[in-house]
């Protein structure tokens, strides 16, 4: 059933392009077929953006690139066939730059942003230049010309039948990714990279790969343009291009591969149209394309769009389980030192804890307790100390990394991925460290299900009652809970809890108090909770760290702290 509502989208668009090409016929399905062509490419660049929400300004250099190899490979091919077996070339080159250009700029600035687009930007120019120089190989401002068509097909005409076919195919596979556990990681960095790689997602790499997925449908876009035009200019890698692009994305609705296919068509088409009768049609283009940006954010397609939890298959296969611990917990901060603005956050912070349990961590609003988690996590740059966890020094590593080794950070405002339902928002949580190989790609991980999940269940029922919701349209209690079911699904051995009771009732903080105690001690973790609340940290037992200025000034039980001077000095705490 599944693969059958994956295949739906492929099968309207085969048919009505079939039909348009049966209709028509001749040369309207041979300029229909140039903005299917477009279309493809298009794709590509709604995959990034709307999926991931990266923008690239320079998909026309993968589209350029796959058409000048195709081009040549085809016009060497003429004397000596064997050049045939190079024609993947002209699909893996410029997937692999895509891929070694998204590694470099994501591994400096991991967030996406105006800065990546920039640099595409910057790089498509480059390529249009050395499309117009170097003469012997493009041919220069006049092109590659005398480009053969693809053997055995007429560019006239049966030729179009294979540019839809390879649409129908590009649409289908987008469709089946969108579906399987990689379409739900992919929403997941769009609405919030940072939690993603709390999580132990390794963001940057995730991005370059679908990146590389994108160059390679602009590659193959490429060949097809070359085989059905016969020629290449320095135009088909230019800005003018991946501007398009980027409008025709925008216009039939960047989250979905239907619906940018369908606006590459449509405006292209339309546009070739309005050229031919009406002197100003720039201005119409313009018009709806501004009308879309404001009343339509996610294009045409979002019209349509389903609901965000849709259908989802029962969870009743067991996750694979979390690994063994191969020896005790130990956490260890050695004089920790940061700063922002010539702030000092952490002035030589030092802490030690060994094994499971939950210990408090409190003290006035600015004492550095947020950051110190921060500076744990990878996320608050350190000029000097050590975090070591269980022999291993954590400084320096990417946020990803620290919690592959083990760390789970829920924040103080709930971080939830607001437009995924609550069962995915489980599922990215479920995921973490479990999801391997072909398991990206397959519906087996969508059922999962683990002995926490069904007791995080039934101690917080909203978490099944409300599977199919938008996480967004919970309350901030139902999120606390949700986000703290997300923060130990991974069963992390230390858990980072930054005020998990805030804005809870003194009914809801009893109930949360009491499922972290229980929560921590099922899976044997050991837990630091930030806490304003007194009452709660007495309700959670253990031992308790004081911090001030960003230094520890005290430690021991509840009792012994509130006694010293020291503490009621600076801090008194409260209770709800």
């Amino acid at each position: 059933m599944d693969s059958l509502r994956d295949a739906r989208p492929a099968a309207a668009l085969a048919l009505a392009l079939a039909a348009f090409g049966w209709i028509a016929g001749g040369f309207s399905s041979y300029e229909l077929g140039l903005y299917v062509i477009y279309g493809i490419a298009t794709q590509g660049v709604a995959l990034c953006w709307g999926r991931l929400g990266f923008l690239s300004l320079g998909n026309a250099l993968f589209f350029g690139m796959g058409a000048y190899l195709c081009g040549g490979v085809m016009k060497a091919a003429v004397a000596h066939p064997a050049w045939y077996a190079a024609l993947p070339l002209a699909l893996l080159l410029p997937a692999a730059l895509a891929y070694l250009i998204a590694r470099a700029l994501f591994a400096r600035v991991a967030r996406s942003g105006p800065y990546f687009a920039l640099v595409t930007l910057a790089l498509c120019m480059l390529g249009y230049l050395v499309a117009q120089q170097w003469t012997s190989v493009t041919g220069g401002y006049n092109g590659m010309l005398g480009i053969p068509g693809l053997p055995g097909f007429d560019r006239y005409g049966d030729l179009y039948g294979v540019i839809v076919a390879v649409a129908v195919a590009s649409t289908w596979l987008l469709g089946t990714l969108l579906g399987r556990p990689l379409g739900v990681v992919w929403s997941g960095i769009e609405q919030h990279e940072q939690r993603m790689q709390l999580y132990g997602y390794a963001t940057d790499r995730i991005k370059a790969w679908a990146f590389a997925l994108s160059a390679l449908l602009a590659a193959l876009a490429g060949c097809l343009f070359a085989w059905q035009q016969g020629l290449v200019t320095p135009q088909s890698i230019g800005f003018g291009l991946s501007t398009d692009l980027v409008i025709w994305a925008a216009v039939g609705g960047k989250a979905s591969p239907l619906g940018s296919l369908l606006g590459a068509v449509g405006i292209g088409y339309a546009s070739m149209l309005l050229r031919q009768h009406f002197s100003q049609w720039e201005v119409v283009l313009g018009a709806m394309f501004i009308a879309v940006v404001l009343f339509l954010p996610q294009g045409l397609a979002g019209l349509l769009r389903r609901r965000a939890g849709g259908s989802h298959p029962p969870a009743d296969v067991d996750a694979p389980g979390a690994p063994a611990p191969t020896q005790p917990l130990r956490l260890e901060l050695r004089d920790l030192r940061a700063a922002q603005g010539g702030v000092r956050i952490l002035d030589g912070l030092s802490l030690s804890l060994d094994g499971p349990g939950i210990r408090s961590v409190i003290g006035p609003n600015g004492a550095g307790k947020t950051s110190t988690f921060h500076a744990i996590v990878g996320q608050l740059p350190l000029r000097g100390g050590a975090i070591v966890l269980d022999g291993r020094d954590l400084a320096g590593l990417e946020p990803w990394r620290v919690a592959r080794r083990g760390v789970g950070r829920k924040f103080q405002v709930p971080t939830v991925f607001a437009r995924l339902s609550v069962a995915d928002n489980l599922r990215l949580a479920l995921w973490a460290g479990r999801l391997h190989g072909a398991g990206w790609l397959s519906h087996r991980p969508l059922r999962w299900r683990s002995p926490l999940l069904q007791d995080l269940q039934q101690r917080f029922p909203v978490l099944a009652s409300q599977a199919q919701a938008r996480a967004g349209e919970l309350s901030q209690g139902q999120r606390q809970a949700l986000e703290f079911a997300m923060t130990v699904l991974p069963e992390p051995r230390l858990v980072l809890l930054d005020e998990p009771c805030a804005g809870l009732s003194p009914a809801e903080t009893a109930h949360m108090a009491q499922a972290i105690r229980a929560v921590v001690a099922r899976i044997g973790a050991a837990a630091l909770l930030i806490e304003h609340d007194i009452g709660a940290v007495a309700a959670m037992g253990g031992e308790v760290f004081v911090l001030h200025q960003g230094a520890l000034l005290a430690r021991g039980e509840l009792a012994q702290v509130q006694a010293d001077p020291a503490v009621r000095a600076v801090y008194a705490g409260g209770r709800k």
